[in-house]
């Protein structure tokens, strides 16, 4: 059932984000979802938000929500470690929570722009 002009929220919708470096808009990380068997390579802020939206448009909100994915245990310290948690998306239009696991921080974002920029921000610094 299609419901329009409605918002539905949908808790299963997180991913991981790991990031190693970054510079200039450039990203060595990976993204870990449910729905992925295995992590999926991350080289710019561009392919994340696309392999994000590739997963949101599999997203059937199922009554039971996905399990939280884990955050595996790796060699070398991250630069940052992101949940993504979208909770409404409406349009093409993400509204949800950026925490950033490595500063116990979390923001608000409405729109997809806003998420990217913040996650500039943070690892500009």
């Amino acid at each position: 059932m299609m419901l329009q002009g409605k918002m539905i929220p949908c808790q299963s919708r997180e991913a991981l984000v790991t990031v190693s470096s970054y510079r200039n808009g450039i990203v060595d990380g990976y993204l870990q979802h449910p729905r992925l068997n295995e992590k999926v390579n991350i080289e710019s802020l561009t392919q994340l938000f696309l392999v994000m939206n590739d997963l949101l448009d599999l997203e059937a909100c199922p009554n039971s929500p996905l399990p939280l994915v884990p955050q595996e245990k790796t060699g070398g310290k991250p630069a940052a470690v992101f949940r993504i948690q979208i909770l409404f998306r409406e349009h093409y239009t993400w509204q949800g929570r950026l925490i950033w696991q490595n500063e116990n921080q979390e923001a608000v974002f409405h729109s997809a722009m806003e998420l990217m920029q913040l996650i500039d921000e943070i690892l500009a610094e």
